[in-house]
């Protein structure tokens, strides 16, 4: 089975309670993590590559990687999304590339430049049979090249951040996007609340109001497993006071609204850390790579089947039934794979 568009997936999410874990990869171990997650779970899943990313592996050896991924399960729904692409041209670029999903990020513009510059990557990117995500309204937190509103002025301020539900209407017709990526508290990285989390489930559910149908996506929705925090402080690291979204919230956005998408990255990168770290104060003789990024991959296969289960994304077993409805939609291919 070749990749798919997150259509497919989004269509039964929406009203199935359960959403898709879109994870950010950046290497091979990375990405054999989350497959093999996803694979024991029978989970769809969305594989994120942002511009650091393909700065970092180069596109070539990420997309061979995937290839590999796919021929191994290819009973398994995956799509290949951009993660924060900031322009069209970079946008073409990934679709060329064989992506299946962008994302355009106009959240930084003003609401109307947003609108523009989401609709030309739209129009793009729907001539190539691609699912398009855009943003509205603005995070707190820093993650790679994403920088946001600091948390603690975040927190005190965040009504004024939120996505506006009126806006929220106007900006899906006006500009063709396929998914929304709403405000409604979460931040970037692994600070991500300077008090009690708290999520603005009013706020989503009249976006879904107004929005009825539009698949919403959660950005910067890594929970930040105290586990994980524990181990990386207890060999020399320093991550103090380091808080995520507690993954009861996250399973209420997922079950109760229309959360089809929820962006993964920071748990990722704290359990491959969190591992190597511990090889290396407990056993410092070691140098073969293999025996410090083999547990951090396993670590990253046990965090990835926690969020793929019934109390957090609810995901599991789910593989089989987004197949169906793929093959009943007549398998759409976006149009690299046809030429």
């Amino acid at each position: 089975m070749p990749l798919m568009t997150t259509k497919p997936m989004f269509d039964l999410a929406y009203s199935g309670g359960f959403a898709v874990g879109a994870f950010n990869v950046n290497n091979m171990e990375i990405t054999q993590g989350i497959i093999e997650a996803a694979a024991a779970e029978k989970s769809p899943l969305i594989l994120q590559i942002s511009k650091g990313a393909r700065e970092y592996a180069k596109m070539n050896y990420l997309k061979a990687i995937i290839d590999a991924a796919v021929k191994e399960y290819p009973w398994l729904p995956i799509a290949v999304h951009l993660d924060h692409g900031d322009t069209t041209k970079l946008v073409d670029t990934c679709i060329k590339d064989g992506f299946t999903s962008v994302m355009i990020d106009g959240s930084h513009h003003d609401f109307e430049h947003n609108i523009a510059v989401t609709r030309e990557a739209a129009d793009h990117a729907h001539a190539a049979g691609v699912t398009v995500e855009a943003e509205l309204g603005m995070l707190g937190g820093i993650e790679e090249d994403v920088v946001g509103l600091d948390a603690e002025e975040y927190e005190k301020n965040i009504e004024k951040f939120l996505t506006d539900p009126v806006q929220a209407k106007d900006f899906w017709e006006r500009s063709k996007c396929d998914s929304l990526a709403v405000a409604i508290g979460t931040s970037h990285g692994a600070f991500k609340f300077k008090h009690e989390a708290k999520l603005a489930f009013n706020r989503v559910e009249e976006i879904m109001k107004t929005c009825p149908g539009l698949p919403l996506v959660m950005h910067g929705s890594s929970s930040v497993p105290q586990e994980f925090i524990d181990l990386v402080n207890k060999y020399g690291g320093k991550m103090p006071n380091a808080k995520g979204v507690p993954e009861e919230q996250i399973n209420m956005a997922v079950t109760k609204y229309g959360v089809c998408k929820v962006n993964i990255d920071t748990d990722l990168r704290l359990a491959m850390t969190a591992k190597i770290r511990e090889v290396f104060v407990t056993k410092p003789a070691e140098f073969d790579p293999r025996k410090y990024m083999g547990p951090g991959r396993e670590a990253i296969v046990g965090m990835v089947r926690r969020k793929m289960e019934s109390n957090v994304l609810n995901s599991g077993g789910k593989a089989e039934a987004i197949i169906k409805h793929w093959e009943k939609l007549g398998s759409p291919l976006p149009s690299f794979y046809k030429n």
